[in-house]
């Protein structure tokens, strides 16, 4: 069993979830075709599903031409987000299964970057696809949810077993930890994280996955609760209160503008 990371447009991410027994793979988030295809094709691969976590078109774009290329293809998209996932065959919501070969995974609701938005989890694969939700030391922006409920669905990822290794959508981690070192300047693994994430890059290495057990150290959006990342949020604003979601709805603001 594998995950092929194939990079996409400037900076996305699509995967190719491979059951090594019957060689079958399906594709998370392909935005661009031809890369997807040649992938499965160097690999020695059948594509058989296609599974994006949300509609915007870095994330759906290449779903019409794998169509087109791979007849009989499964398109997952979740109803929620009314219809917008190209080329959907099966729709799916949370707690829903989907299959790739012999691998089964679970889709997990997790709207607030869009109100459809889905994670695929592969418990034999110790794996999650979250999309634009949970980056490596960041979350997406909240475009058609509130604060709340991004919370509530980081912490439906954050509940996986640490070990879970994270397959986000975008290579953002070197800027994201810029900014999550602005607010726990102190946080040990955070600049380790960031020390090790700048050398990937300047490599031209990727820095996906990381775990949940990481994300738990070093993502800010996780951290709510750390008491050096409330005191740097307060002495931007003194009055800001310390409920879960005022916290992060203050740091996801800070981030939009860094």
């Amino acid at each position: 069993m594998a995950i092929i990371a194939v990079p996409q447009l400037a900076d996305n991410y699509a995967y190719l979830v491979v059951d090594d027994a019957s060689k079958e793979c399906g594709v998370v988030d392909c935005s661009e075709a031809g890369k997807v295809l040649d992938a499965v094709k160097h690999h020695g691969l059948t594509l058989t599903a296609v599974m994006p976590t949300h509609y915007h078109y870095d994330h759906v774009g290449g779903n019409e031409d794998l169509v087109r290329a791979v007849p009989g293809l499964r398109v997952y998209g979740a109803r929620a987000e009314g219809g917008r996932i190209p080329a959907e065959t099966d729709p799916i919501a949370d707690g829903d299964t989907v299959t790739v070969g012999a691998l089964s995974g679970r889709v997990i609701g997790i709207p607030a970057h869009t109100n459809g938005h889905v994670a695929y989890y592969f418990p034999k694969l110790e794996a999650v696809f979250t999309g634009d939700t949970m980056f490596i030391a960041g979350c997406g922006r909240v475009f058609e949810g509130k604060a709340e409920t991004m919370v509530a669905s980081l912490a439906r990822l954050a509940a996986l077993p640490n070990a879970t290794r994270v397959y986000c959508g975008h290579e953002y981690t070197v800027k994201n930890l810029q900014f999550a070192l602005t607010l726990e300047p102190h946080n040990a693994a955070l600049k380790a994280k960031h020390e090790w994430a700048s050398k990937a890059r300047a490599a031209g290495s990727f820095t996906v996955p990381s775990t949940i057990g990481e994300e738990k150290q070093i993502n800010p959006f996780l951290r709510t609760a750390s008491a050096e990342l409330r005191a740097s949020l307060k002495k931007i604003d003194p009055s800001i209160g310390n409920d879960p979601v005022t916290i992060f709805a203050s740091t996801r603001a800070l981030k939009d503008k860094f």
